[in-house]
């Protein structure tokens, strides 16, 4: 039987039933529904609409449903289109006509809408403090770096030497960003449409603002309309997520490059590589691979359900059933490649003197001798060209370039000294850059920072 049925004088065909169900994947709402539910019948024990018995049977009924759910007991029917339904069409059944009244003042527009809310609103927190066991992390291996150092690039070339510390924590600052999106985008889902209805409200006497309280939201809907077709919150999540992707796929992509024989800058643990179907010599970094592939699904994702949004008419639409399917796969993915990623890089042995030498290439300390030049009163275009010649000098002669500075009128050795490996690093001064003081009141920042994420994290009452 449907919640419908009574418009109706046929039974539902089986290609409509097949074709609308969203049971198979939406039972990731049962407990959400449970507890919509719970502080819907609260609500209409305070606006006087059902008695204090009625209630207590309902939320007894409710608890005896939840066990089922919990233990696997619950026995799904082929009429039950999506969880919401299952649950009602449960608790009708356990409580007789008592249990009828569970929708009143309600419609499954407002009930999915909740739903989804209070899922979202977990579990992008969930993904937050996955983001701030990442950076943890990241930290850690930042602290532990101490001065290694190895090439930076641009284009994908030796550009200058890094510290190993600054690289990991350019990527923590990234996640940063992440972890700031998601946290404004939970204080902006959090609003409880319940007490909307169909899409105009109802004509007894709800409640929405205690409604809202009991579930734990900052406050109710200002517009019923909006309430019931809002899906904003999926579109600000699945790009949350997916920028998440492709912050994790860049650290994937630069797993994939130095665990390659090419780079070897680390060595893949066993437990987080693969190996080869006919190759007996490979180990394979797939973790790193399907975080750069994974991103591009995510990616999809967000694109698809921005193109479902962008011609519907209020207020619900049966098409914005499509908006679960790709939140909870762009979750799942996100959250299994945070914690993937974290395994691989934890396990992974750095070869701190294979970065050293990589990085120790005169020509990468060529913006030094600029510099040097400029402190000394060379106008930077001009100490550019003076270097840049002197680099093509030494490539296409294949003479040294220390030999070239210490003979240059306007270097001489004291110039020459700045193409020793590890100079570079050590002369660092600015501010945020790589050198070795602006990286220790970097990790200081970064210590902060973490501090007062985890607390605002906390604030939200998530866990």
């Amino acid at each position: 039987m449907t919640l419908w049925h009574g418009r109706f004088g046929a039974t539902p065909s089986s290609e409509l039933l097949l074709y609308t169900q969203s049971l198979s994947f939406d039972k990731k709402l049962a407990i959400d529904d449970l507890a919509g539910s719970k502080a819907h019948v609260k609500g209409l024990l305070r606006s006087g609409i059902i008695s204090e018995e009625e209630a207590e049977i309902l939320l007894a009924t409710l608890e005896k449903v939840q066990a089922e759910l919990d233990s696997g007991t619950f026995i799904f029917e082929n009429s039950d289109e999506d969880i919401h339904t299952a649950i009602e069409r449960r608790v009708t059944e356990l409580a007789g006509d008592t249990g009828a009244k569970l929708h009143t003042g309600r419609s499954r527009n407002d009930q999915v809408a909740t739903d989804l809310r209070l899922f979202t609103k977990r579990e992008m927190g969930n993904v937050a403090s996955r983001i701030l066991d990442f950076q943890r992390l990241l930290l850690g291996l930042a602290e532990s770096a101490e001065d290694v150092y190895l090439p930076g690039y641009t284009h994908l070339q030796k550009a200058q030497p890094i510290l190993l510390s600054h690289y990991f924590l350019s990527h923590g600052w990234a996640l940063s960003r992440d972890f700031d999106r998601i946290i404004e985008t939970i204080s902006r889902l959090d609003v409880s449409p319940l007490g909307a209805g169909a899409l105009g409200g109802s004509s007894l006497p709800l409640d929405p603002d205690f409604v809202a309280a009991e579930l734990g939201f900052s406050k109710r809907f200002e517009n019923s309309l909006d309430a019931v077709s809002d899906r904003d919150f999926v579109a600000e999540s699945l790009f949350d997520l997916a920028l998440l992707g492709v912050h994790l796929s860049r650290i994937g992509e630069e797993l994939v490059l130095w665990s390659s024989e090419e780079f070897g800058y680390l060595r893949l643990d066993d437990a987080y590589s693969t190996g080869s179907s006919m190759l007996p010599q490979k180990k394979n970094p797939d973790i790193a691979e399907l975080a750069r592939g994974k991103a591009g699904r995510v990616i999809g994702s967000l694109t698809g359900f921005l193109a479902t949004l962008k011609g519907l008419p209020l207020s619900y639409n049966r098409d914005l059933q499509e908006d679960k399917e790709p939140l909870f796969d762009a979750l799942n993915q996100v959250s299994l490649g945070i914690s993937a990623l974290s395994g691989m890089l934890s396990s992974a042995g750095f070869d701190f003197s294979r970065m050293r030498k990589a990085a120790d290439s005169q020509f990468l300390c060529a913006i030094d001798l600029a510099e040097w030049l400029v402190s000394k009163g060379v106008p930077f275009r001009s100490a550019h060209a003076i270097i840049g010649g002197l680099v093509r000098d030494s490539i296409e002669r294949h003479v040294d370039l220390g030999e070239l500075v210490e003979a240059h009128p306007q270097l001489g050795a004291e110039a020459a000294e700045l193409l020793l490996p590890g100079v570079s690093v050590q002369r660092r001064r600015s501010l945020g850059g790589s050198g070795i003081e602006a990286v220790k009141l970097q990790l200081s920042s970064f210590h902060s920072l973490l501090s007062r994420d985890s607390l605002r994290l906390q604030s939200l009452g998530l866990f």
